[in-house]
């Protein structure tokens, strides 16, 4: 997502900076002008410079995207932050939660680089999309007004448009609960259970989420705009969907062991579920969904037992 955001802000920007993580990637980069491994076959701009030195990348910037995985996201702010300029606004385009914390993207960013303005940029944006231009709507949400303002009129496009929300602790809690959607939406998948089941798996979930990000001071609106509804829908369906892919893989028969070992990239629904399933259990609040995702992934449940007991539970209303 940060190769496709430097497309995007390329368009509007004097000079977008790509920062590698060592040399040898920054010229790999620099040669192709291409991201091999997640974006293939799409020529950077020119106007996006590759480096790993990071004086270099960070000096005169006006705005920092921040697309780092979650598990990575401290240790990799800690290894830049004496080079970032003070107060100078970030985009996280994160999606995740610290699981060891509890703290969302947006925290650990102000943990590690002090006051500054932050947005959260999400909804369904798959990369690969962005990068071939064709439509795509997202949300940025922050509690700096005119910075959410100044961030969509930048981005906004013939073929990108921003929508603002004021609700950033509801987008970035939206961003990191539909990843557990998705691995659960390819269990379903992986299961033939059909289309029947993997829209009440979705519909519910939503339910499960919105309940949950309540209780962390989130409105519940904010789960059926993009961030919400939107963005589950692209990681429960499409085959970009590497936490989807994952359940699949699962509903399949392999093991969670076997998937990790032969991945190249980062599914955050792994261990956004343990984080989500711990909080909710000390906040006894009840995410059923969740919880059967969590025995699957690390305590070996059978996914049909799993869906099974999920069908079983005692009546209720609808809308509880």
């Amino acid at each position: 997502m940060g190769t496709a955001l430097a497309f995007l802000l390329a368009k509007h920007a004097e000079t977008t900076r790509l920062i590698a993580r060592d040399d040898a990637r920054a010229s790999a980069f620099q040669a192709s002008r291409e991201n091999a491994r997640h974006l293939p076959g799409f020529t950077i701009p020119e106007s996006v410079k590759v480096t790993a030195d990071i004086s270099r990348g960070f000096a005169g910037a006006d705005l920092i995207v921040v697309a780092v995985p979650t598990a990575f996201l401290r240790s990799e702010l800690a290894r830049v932050a004496a080079a970032v300029p003070v107060g100078v606004p970030v985009l996280s385009v994160v999606k995740g939660i610290e699981r060891e914390t509890f703290a969302r993207p947006s925290e650990i960013i102000r943990d590690l680089l002090g006051p500054c303005p932050i947005a959260i940029l999400s909804g369904p944006s798959h990369a690969e999309e962005i990068v071939r231009g064709l439509p795509t709507s997202v949300v940025v949400a922050g509690d700096d007004d005119a910075l959410n303002v100044a961030l969509r009129d930048t981005l906004s496009g013939d073929a990108f448009r921003v929508y603002t929300n004021p609700d950033a602790v509801g987008v970035e809690l939206a961003g990191a609960l539909k990843n557990i959607l998705g691995i659960a939406a390819g269990i379903c998948e992986g299961l033939r259970f059909g289309d029947n089941a993997k829209a009440a798996l979705l519909t519910r979930g939503l339910v499960e989420a919105a309940r949950f990000a309540s209780a962390r001071g989130a409105q519940p609106e904010t789960f059926w705009g993009l961030a919400g509804v939107g963005d589950v829908l692209t990681t429960c369906y499409s085959p970009f969907g590497r936490n989807r892919a994952v359940g699949l893989r699962i509903g399949a028969g392999e093991s969670l062991g076997e998937i990790l070992a032969s991945m190249n990239d980062v599914a955050e629904g792994i261990t956004t579920t343990q984080s989500v399933h711990a909080e909710a259990l000390r906040r006894e609040i009840d995410m059923p969904i969740t919880a059967e995702v969590f025995q699957i992934l690390f305590e070996a449940k059978s996914p049909r037992t799993a869906v099974t007991d999920l069908m079983l539970r005692g009546p209720k209303v609808e809308s509880s």
